[in-house]
């Protein structure tokens, strides 16, 4: 396939026809042929790339298939998450669409001949990638150059930061609210969750590397979803978009729970009867919390909320780990070492809460592709994935020791109130869900937004209504479900399960299949086994810790 000589001009069995229809808004590849994928007989698969601002339509061997690509504002909206080290332009709305942006590869007309006359694949990409040609015909409706865009066409990333700077943006999205709960993971599985944090993090930082040789396996590939359209097709496009999506709203639910815990905490004798309803401290903060967050999750241009979310991540994470470390070694407090070597009964919830803190494998496709020099990729993440092992060890087992088996899920919780270091610890961890609340959730109403007719998408109005119901959405489940450990644990035993370890390992395996060793196979075989089996343990033991 490597020395293949590909003509300037089409051939008749690999043609591209592109039309305009007024009335149609979407892409469409319709496929038309046989299934030739055959691993067992080494035909070649029949991949063929034509892409969007969002990363590639895929036409795999498939009969009469009709493939729209959503999402197609993932990869964008998750970019804010990297954005402020990035310089990258503001979010814009449907009615400000720049059509005319840059891209790697386009079909429409360059300025020496239309790109419709050369090949659809390189012969350098097949050199590199070895993707034979596709014989199917491909139809491509309502498309100028072949491009589709987006409800909100965000410009491209810009590749200018450095390693430190990627290291940072790693290590921010890294270590978040995962490790509030930390000591309360060592209650429940034991000691030997030191050696769970290690395992997973070694784990963790392994399926990272193996994300970024799936970007490197066809030219273009840019987000997860893309990733998994690569592997599996239109399918594991969805899947994979449908997984982040929910792992993001879990995110949200536990930002708002957080947030009311905290502040009912510092105000625990708040109340308020209205209409014939009384509204305990709880009941009230939690809407306290939606109507202060609120706001934030209306802005359309989030550029400045990216900036106060970075540097603010920085801080609170420094703020609630020295609030910690001051309480015991300054403040005095008595220490209550307890605890066993292990804890069977209560170990998959344990690991629940590991591979919650190591959940961050949604963002790291957008860090990758930020990066000036991406061979050092894997090397920012040894050292992230380092970084994070030892503050959730040093947090866990300091808080641990100081709480003992009265541990909370959010230590914070524990801090006796009459210390100033616990009301800063508390009161940043109020704050922390305004400033990065929207950040998680516009993603989602992204997603919804461009399921809507192409003349709702550009109304601000409708825009609106769909975030404030999201926002009640979320708070209806935070009271619905008002434990944090329980919600964090069963969304590391669900959903970071899936995109951390088995989603990586699957796509490497079908991506790269016929280039990997035996030993690689059976690593990867044998951590999708595991994954399944800490899931589908896990969601029975968190769904059993519900009280009633």
């Amino acid at each position: 396939m490597t020395g293949m000589k590909i003509d300037e001009e089409f051939v008749p069995d690999r043609r591209i026809e592109v039309e305009t229809d007024d009335e149609e808004n979407e892409a469409e590849i319709h496929c038309d042929g046989e299934d030739n994928d055959d691993d067992e007989t080494g035909s070649d698969s029949e991949l063929i790339y034509a892409e969007t601002n969002s990363g590639f339509i895929t036409a795999s061997q498939s009969q009469n298939c009709s493939i729209d690509p959503w999402p197609q504002t993932y990869r964008q909206s998750m970019d804010m998450y990297t954005m402020p080290l990035q310089s990258m332009g503001t979010l814009k709305g449907a009615s400000e669409l720049n059509l005319n942006l840059p891209i790697k590869r386009s079909f429409g007309p360059t300025d020496d001949q239309s790109t419709l006359h050369k090949p659809l694949i390189t012969e350098t990409s097949l050199d590199k990638d070895q993707v034979p040609i596709s014989t199917l015909p491909i139809k491509f409706s309502r498309i100028s150059a072949l491009r589709i865009p987006s409800l909100h066409d965000l410009p491209p990333p810009v590749e200018q930061c450095s390693f430190s700077q990627s290291v940072l943006n790693a290590i921010n999205v890294l270590c978040g609210i995962g490790l509030l709960s930390m000591p309360y993971a060592f209650k429940e599985g034991g000691w030997l969750c030191l050696l769970l944090l290690l395992l997973g993090g070694g784990i963790s930082c392994y399926t990272g590397i193996l994300i970024k040789l799936c970007l490197e396996r066809y030219d273009g590939l840019q987000s997860y979803p893309d990733i998994g359209q690569a592997a599996f097709g239109f399918v594991g496009r969805i899947c994979i978009a449908m997984v982040l999506y929910m792992e993001l709203f879990s995110s949200c639910v536990e930002y708002l729970i957080m947030m009311n815990d905290n502040l009912s905490s510092l105000f625990p004798l708040a109340q308020l009867d209205i209409g014939g309803i009384h509204l305990d401290s709880h009941y009230l903060c939690a809407i306290i919390s939606t109507l202060v967050i609120l706001p934030t999750v209306w802005l359309r241009n989030l550029s400045l909320l990216s900036y106060i979310s970075a540097a603010f991540g920085v801080v609170t994470l420094a703020t609630v780990i020295l609030c910690l470390l001051w309480l015991g070694v300054v403040d005095g407090i008595e220490y209550q070492p307890s605890g066993t070597a292990l804890e069977v009964g209560n170990l998959p919830v344990a690991v629940g809460l590991i591979g919650f803190c190591y959940g961050s494998h949604s963002v790291l496709p957008n860090i990758y592709t930020s990066m000036k020099d991406p061979s050092r990729f894997p090397s920012a993440m040894l050292i992230s994935f380092s970084i994070g092992f030892v503050l959730y060890t040093a947090v866990g087992v300091f808080g641990y020791l100081m709480f003992g088996d009265n541990i909370k899920s959010q230590f914070t919780l524990n801090m006796p109130p009459h210390y100033l270091t616990s009301k800063i610890a508390a009161w940043t961890v109020v704050v922390t869900p305004v400033t990065k609340f929207a950040l998680t959730l516009t993603p989602i109403a992204f997603g919804i937004e461009e399921l809507l007719p192409p003349s709702q998408q550009s109304s601000y109005a409708v825009s609106i209504i769909i975030r404030t119901a999201l926002m009640f959405f979320t708070l209806l489940v935070a009271l619905t479900v008002p434990y944090f450990g329980v919600v964090m644990a069963l969304t590391g035993s669900v959903l970071m399960m899936l995109v951390s370890v088995i989603f990586p390992c699957a796509c490497y395996l079908r991506l790269l299949r016929g280039q990997t060793t035996t030993f690689e196979i059976t690593v990867c075989s044998l951590m999708i086994l595991a994954g399944l089996i800490s899931a589908i343990v896990g969601t029975y033991s968190s769904l059993s810790s519900i009280p009633g």
